[in-house]
C-alpha cells in the first residue's frame, strides 16, 4: 500500500496551467503505480489551462467549487460547467481547457494513464 497525505503530496508544474496549484496523489514522484497517476489541481478564480490536446485519456472529478471544461474534437466545440462531484472524460486527442469562472477556488481530481492507448 502506498499512502500519500494530501498536505505532503508532491507539487508539480504543468505547462500552460495558470493560477493553479497541482499535486500528485499517486504515481510518478508520489509513489509506485503501473497504469495511471492521480493528481489534484486547485484553481484560483480566473485560473485556467490553455486549449491543448493530449494523446492520453483524461478523467476529471470536481471536488469543490465550479469548473468550466471546454472541449474540442474534430472541429466540434463543447462547453460544460461541472460542480461538486460532477465528472467528465476526455478522449485521447481531444483538446481541453479548464477555466474557473467563479468567485471561489475550485479543486479537481485528475486520473490519467501513463501511456497513450496502443494503436488499433
Amino acid at each position: 500500500m502506498n499512502v500519500t497525505r494530501f498536505e505532503q503530496a508532491p507539487v508539480y508544474e504543468a505547462p500552460n496551467h495558470f493560477d493553479m496549484r497541482c499535486v500528485r496523489l499517486q504515481g510518478r514522484e508520489a509513489g509506485p503505480a503501473e497504469q495511471l497517476w492521480l493528481g489534484v489541481s486547485t484553481i484560483e478564480p480566473g485560473g485556467h489551462t490553455s486549449l491543448d490536446a493530449s494523446p492520453m485519456e483524461k478523467h476529471y472529478v470536481v471536488l469543490d467549487g465550479e469548473l468550466t471544461v471546454v472541449a474540442e474534437l474534430d472541429g466540434r466545440r463543447e462547453e460544460s460547467t461541472l460542480r461538486r462531484l460532477d465528472s467528465c472524460r476526455l478522449a485521447p486527442g481531444e483538446k481541453r481547457q479548464l477555466v474557473n469562472r467563479g468567485a471561489q477556488r475550485a479543486s479537481v481530481l485528475l486520473a490519467m494513464p501513463f501511456a497513450p492507448p496502443a494503436p488499433r
